[in-house]
């Protein structure tokens, strides 16, 4: 089972999660004038990254609020959780590091 660390609740099982989407994609800078194929990249193609990747989860079964993940594709292992707002892989400072980062301890 995945563990991820919701800023609001601590540790929970990835099962009161939701899966909402990939964290690194950005929408069209100004959405009237974005084209049909602007449009049609931003919602339909995906890179379907090895290793290290920014997602971005729902604690739909708890406090409802959406977490920046940094997982490992590869392994499923969370590297860090954060908020939305938090840039993962570049080391952002969010409230909510995994267990491991705050305990300083391995599991």
């Amino acid at each position: 089972m995945i563990r991820i660390n919701c800023p609001y609740c601590g540790l929970r099982g990835h099962d009161e999660f939701s899966y909402i989407g990939d964290a690194t994609k950005q929408r069209p800078a100004s959405p009237a004038d974005a084209t049909a194929a602007e449009w049609h990249d931003f919602v339909y193609i995906r890179d379907n990254p090895r290793g290290p990747h920014q997602e971005i989860w729902q604690h739909i079964q708890g406090c409802r609020a959406f977490v920046r993940v940094l997982r490992n594709t590869l392994t499923h292992e969370v590297l860090a959780t954060g908020l939305p707002q938090d840039d993962l892989l570049a080391g952002a400072s969010g409230p909510a590091k995994t267990e491991e980062a705050k305990t300083g301890e391995a599991s």
